[in-house]
């Protein structure tokens, strides 16, 4: 079967000045051009079974906010984690800063505050975005016999999780970078992520920005709980994002060794 080399999946945006003004930036640019590489955490195929139209969405990787090419003082204060998604037309920005509803005014100045989950597509705020999907030869792993072993043999493992309703088909491959694994038992079971988590009553022109974050932990082919990052009360003055719901679903989980 053909599966995804996670290792060598990458998304590139590219940002150029000169020819539209920035969208997405916090501060000015000390370059008009910058290519931004960032590695490719996960996959997400939403297929809408009215039309048969499949959307495509992927997770980059996460970073920080910064300024890039200056000589010190890279870290804008104050700081954020930032992630983006994209799909073949659209993406969003999601930045996390100390607390929910945080936020910096969007340059040039004038031009608002930046949401946490900004928004748009990609012909209005991008030069040029590149998807590159690597593929690669794969295995599916019938048993949890063959599952343990090969976590033990140290074999790079992908899953591949399918959530079926009456309107879509969502099929989410990621890597698994945690395997507990019991060759006395032949128990395993994930603890990876994040995922991209669908929100499947969503009308498909708004499943980009209805998507969140998730770590999957799975130990059967049947089901998957997934704990799904959300604004969670720390004190009645302090709300913050944390993975912090669980939310359980029937599905077909595959396991996958890369050859």
């Amino acid at each position: 079967m053909v599966t995804i080399d996670f290792s060598r999946s990458f998304l590139t945006f590219r940002i150029d000045t000169e020819k539209k003004p920035p969208q997405t930036a916090s501060h000015k640019p000390a370059y008009s051009l910058n290519n931004a590489r960032i590695q490719i955490e996960c996959r997400l195929q939403v297929t809408d079974r009215k039309t048969d139209l499949t959307q495509s969405f992927v997770l980059g990787a996460s970073c920080k906010t910064e300024r890039v090419g200056v000589p010190r003082d890279i870290w804008t204060v104050p700081n954020a984690d930032f992630a983006p998604i994209f799909s073949d037309t659209g993406f969003m920005n999601i930045k996390t800063y100390a607390q929910v509803s945080d936020g910096v005014e969007l340059y040039p100045p004038g031009s608002g505050i930046q949401s946490e989950r900004q928004w748009g597509t990609i012909a209005d705020a991008f030069d040029n975005v590149r998807i590159d999907i690597a593929e690669c030869r794969g295995i599916e792993l019938l048993s949890a016999t063959d599952i343990v072993q090969a976590t033990l043999n140290n074999t790079i493992l992908n899953a591949r999780t399918t959530i079926e309703t009456d309107r879509y088909s969502a099929v989410l491959e990621y890597p698994v970078k945690t395997m507990n694994a019991n060759e006395r038992d032949n128990i395993y079971q994930t603890d990876t992520g994040p995922v991209l988590l669908p929100d499947l009553t969503a009308e498909p022109d708004a499943m980009l920005q209805r998507l969140q974050f998730a770590y999957a932990a799975l130990s059967c082919p049947d089901w998957v709980e997934f704990l799904v990052r959300t604004a969670t009360t720390v004190t009645e003055d302090v709300n913050v994002y944390h993975y912090s719901q669980s939310v359980r679903c029937d599905v077909r989980n595959e396991i996958i060794g890369l050859a």
